[in-house]
């Protein structure tokens, strides 16, 4: 077995997965350390029976994998969807790991060109698994590359340019494609179409991550309670990956305070250290709500206007913070902007003004900005 994989030409790399889970694996942030990489691929479960929370999309996959290996033949390709930090890496070398496979790993971003697809595939076994990172993000003339390699294991290189070119049909062993998406709906609908299977994840319940965090916590040799543990899974939005890097940081804060056992009181005062509150809301996430209270009295406002008022891109605020704030019910998305809730303001502290709501259906009279561009925050013409 390798550890962390051998690197190849083509910018994948493969991991060996003899019988189970590999030591070592890729960590979505390329620029942790080694000592967080090491960490990251020693806490992520080897088998499926030990993978927490997820029950109906580990179930499923179970029986796709154990009819693939009553059948002698390699599984359907599986598409595994959702918010990052849920565990659809870890799925992947999981179902090498059960399948006794190979695995080898590559990235969308990593495959601009037909050629860079066609490099990995060539050289890929029978029954190794492909896992594809953010496989949205492939190019287009990869993507028709590998609809033909999903369908019929085999690719056609080009050979020669113009009248002169000539199309070479290449063999491939059969083989399973794991994608990874956080964005499903990028997906062209023929390649989604070619995915046997398709496992939507969803976020964890604070039972799931006490489960995660209390196997975690043995593994790091961190001595914990049970009202700790419970602590940090509350704030941790969901997300096993989250719930990780919050116990390394309590850890750490408990070190250094001579503290030999994470309780609650210690996993309070460290949280609150790295701001992350009550409700898992970290600087960011109340630095939006703030805005959208106080600077434009609840809104609605555009993303772009509300992105400039707390300093960060728009793309920041829609991918990092507003997920979180719209499923738990502080902001509103509405057809003119971004609106809080009548619960943010009470997170907050504050007192919304009679007219808050910005002319939400049930919460008070149309806004300052009703009417007019999202994005602009001032009225129509003639308003």
């Amino acid at each position: 077995m390798t550890g962390a994989g051998e690197g190849t030409t083509d910018g994948s790399y493969e991991v060996e997965v003899p019988e189970a889970y590999p030591d070592g694996e890729r960590v979505v942030d390329p620029s942790g350390s080694d000592e967080e990489r090491r960490i990251e691929a020693a806490l992520r479960p080897r088998r499926l029976a030990d993978f927490p929370g997820q029950g109906r999309v580990r179930d499923q996959l179970g029986l796709v994998l154990e009819a693939a290996r009553r059948r002698g033949s390699p599984p359907d390709h599986v598409l595994l969807s959702g918010p990052p930090g849920l565990g659809k890496t870890t799925l992947a070398m999981i179902i090498a790991g059960e399948l006794e496979q190979p695995i080898r790993i590559t990235s969308g971003p990593a495959i601009q060109h037909a050629g860079d697809l066609a490099a990995v595939l060539s050289s890929l076994v029978e029954g190794e698994v492909l896992f594809l990172d953010e496989i949205h993000r492939m190019s287009r003339p990869a993507e028709e590359m590998l609809y033909l390699a999903m369908e019929d294991f085999r690719v056609d290189v080009i050979v020669g340019k113009g009248p002169g070119a000539t199309a070479i049909p290449l063999e491939l062993p059969p083989f399973t494609v794991v994608g990874a998406t956080t964005r499903a709906g990028l997906l062209p609908a023929p390649l989604r179409d070619r995915f046997g299977f398709t496992g939507h994840l969803d976020y964890y319940a604070t039972e799931d991550l006490v489960t995660i965090l209390h196997r975690n916590a043995a593994l790091l040799e961190i001595e914990a309670d049970e009202p700790g543990i419970t602590q940090i899974a509350s704030r941790s939005r969901g997300t096993p990956r989250i719930a990780n890097r919050l116990l390394r940081r309590v850890r750490d804060w408990a070190q250094v305070h001579g503290q030999h056992v994470v309780d609650e009181a210690a996993a309070h005062q460290a949280l609150a250290l790295f701001d992350v509150d009550a409700l898992g809301l970290d600087r960011l996430d109340r630095a939006v709500l703030e805005a959208l209270c106080t600077r434009f009295r609840g809104g609605p406002v555009g993303l772009s206007t509300l992105a400039v008022a707390v300093g960060e891109e728009p793309d920041t605020v829609e991918t990092v913070a507003e997920p979180y704030l719209v499923r738990e019910g502080f902001m509103i998305r509405t057809p003119r902007g971004r609106a809080a809730s009548p619960s943010a303001w009470q997170h907050l502290g504050l007192t919304p003004p009679p007219e808050a709501g910005g002319g939400v259906p049930g919460h008070g009279t149309p806004g300052r900005f009703g009417g007019g561009d999202p994005d602009a925050g001032t009225l129509p013409l003639g308003g």
